[in-house]
């Protein structure tokens, strides 16, 4: 008989900030429960978050560029960078993680990632730790434009394969040169490089087919986890892609065939992408289906709590897959704002959930009251203009 063999759950034991948002300095210990920040609106619970997210590839939970993460004093005083570094329980084994950047007084920065006390990139951190995410801005993410939805389930994607950032940043790098050439071959005389576009194109292409095989194989092992979670307070979706070669990679097709059909979709489209200024056709216009299962009904026709119950239960679901790949760490949950909007019933059943999950998950709220439910099985630190205790 074959022993099945799960990678030990992993939890940050210990929070540093320096200069980060409103944090001049923050030493903050954990016991491996799950962690339940309250206080007033701006305090800084949010920044905790978003702290613990950028040990993620990209810009953390809010976007933000680097450089304005830097806290600044009541007078208008900037700090010269800003640290973070966590200590983080893989099984028995501790391991530390930081990220810095450092500005000098032209204004210039250095970026620096370590890993147990080695100089690595950001990208690597994800090795030891993923994290994904719930923000209030999601909440409208089924109601609104595709771009939203592509991007919420970019970032589902980009906790199962850490190299999706890298793909989507090239690809997109790409589309802009390719945009940029074509405007400028519709200028002039001799119209643009053909061999130059070739180039890109491939490398649009190369980016464009990793990018639909990390969806597709995300999409699947997360519908598989939804539809294994037993019915209760989050209602199952079924969940598909809209998109041409995301469809391609779903039949089996191999990435080297996806890579010349999307080199050759690029080609074919120059003339109509010269008219129309931008580049019409692509994994950049691929969307995400959402269906609430028991009512059968479009997430986009649900109410505005189906929908919010329907988006925590993709985010349960995902940390479920994320769980069970043998290849991946196991997640953080960084869930901003969740159970405020909860009734009483559903609060418990979160946090239900997440204790079956076995992992570690961050919430915040303004008031305590709201993880009542969680009884012992949560820390709670109230956040108070930057200061954090526990409670």
């Amino acid at each position: 008989m074959t022993l099945e063999v799960r990678r030990p759950h992993v939890r940050l034991t210990r929070l540093g900030l320096r200069n980060f948002r409103n944090y001049e300095g923050l030493d903050l210990r954990l016991d491996g429960r799950h962690v339940c920040l309250y206080g007033s609106n701006g305090a800084g619970k949010t920044n905790l978050l978003e702290a613990v997210s950028m040990l993620s590839p990209g810009r953390g939970l809010r976007g933000t560029e680097f450089a304005e993460l830097v806290r600044q004093t009541p007078e208008g005083d900037v700090a010269k960078g800003w640290a973070l570094s966590a200590d983080v329980r893989d099984g028995e084994i501790d391991r530390r993680l930081s990220l810095s950047l450092d500005l000098d007084d032209q204004g210039r920065s250095k970026r620096t990632a370590r890993l147990d006390g080695v100089d690595t990139a950001q990208g690597e951190l994800a090795e030891v730790m993923r994290v994904i995410w719930l923000t209030p801005s999601m909440d409208r993410v089924f109601a609104g434009p595709a771009g939203d939805r592509r991007k919420f389930l970019d970032r589902q994607v980009l906790a199962h394969f850490p190299s999706h950032a890298g793909a989507s940043a090239g690809y997109e790098k790409a589309m802009r040169q390719r945009n940029a050439l074509l405007e400028q071959g519709q200028k002039s005389r001799g119209g643009a490089d053909p061999a130059w576009l070739d180039a890109i194109e491939m490398g649009m292409a190369t980016a464009g087919a990793a990018m639909a095989i990390h969806r597709v194989d995300a999409v699947k092992v997360m519908q598989e986890a939804i539809l294994a979670r037993p019915e209760g307070a989050f209602p199952k979706a079924l969940i598909d892609l809209d998109g041409a070669f995301e469809l391609r990679a779903a039949d089996g097709m191999a990435l080297t065939d996806i890579e010349q059909e999307i080199a050759s979709q690029l080609r074919e489209n120059r003339g109509r992408d010269r008219a129309a200024g931008r580049t019409t056709e692509g994994v950049h216009r691929t969307d995400l289906r959402v269906i609430h299962a028991p009512k059968g009904l479009p997430a986009d026709q649900c109410s505005t709590g189906e929908q919010k119950a329907l988006l925590i239960g993709l985010i349960l679901a995902n940390a479920q897959a994320l769980f069970e790949r043998d290849f991946a760490p196991s997640p953080l949950l960084l869930l901003d704002e969740a159970a405020a909007h909860l009734d009483s019933d559903r609060r418990a059943a979160l946090y239900d959930e997440l204790t079956a999950l076995g992992g570690q998950a961050w919430l915040t709220g303004t008031d305590r009251s709201l993880f009542d439910a969680f009884g012992d099985r949560a820390q709670r630190f109230e956040v108070s203009d930057g200061i954090v205790r526990e409670n």
